[in-house]
């Protein structure tokens, strides 16, 4: 995350590629808060989340067992422009598989094949 923050006063300004590196790796290391603080502070700063910024949040989400915010990002997804993926629905299923939520996993396998 510091690299992030040096970026600028380095003369780099970050892009959407650096957002998703940075989310990922709060992802990878147990870190969802700062995952979900950096998927937020994107818009705020000119840079547009794609779908790999929310697939990262969600699986930050899944993986700090906060099932209700992992099934919230993958529905506002397409209300911010964002089409949400396989990835999306497999990493949301899982946040309900976790958290004993059988029914609603298989509600979102259900709706997968809509997707594509």
């Amino acid at each position: 995350l510091s690299l992030l923050r040096e970026m600028p006063s380095a003369g780099v300004q970050p892009d959407v590629i650096s957002y998703n590196a940075a989310i990922s790796a709060c992802e990878k290391a147990g870190r969802c808060n700062e995952a979900l603080s950096l998927l937020r502070e994107m818009p705020d700063v000119g840079v547009q989340p794609d779908v790999i910024s929310h697939n990262a949040a969600i699986s930050a989400c899944e993986k700090a067992g906060r099932c209700d915010e992992a099934l919230s990002l993958l529905r506002e997804m397409p209300d911010v422009g964002v089409q949400p993926d396989v990835i999306s629905y497999n990493a949301a299923i899982s946040a309900c598989e976790k958290a004993g939520r059988c029914d609603e996993a298989l509600s979102l396998l259900r709706e997968m094949p809509d997707v594509g």
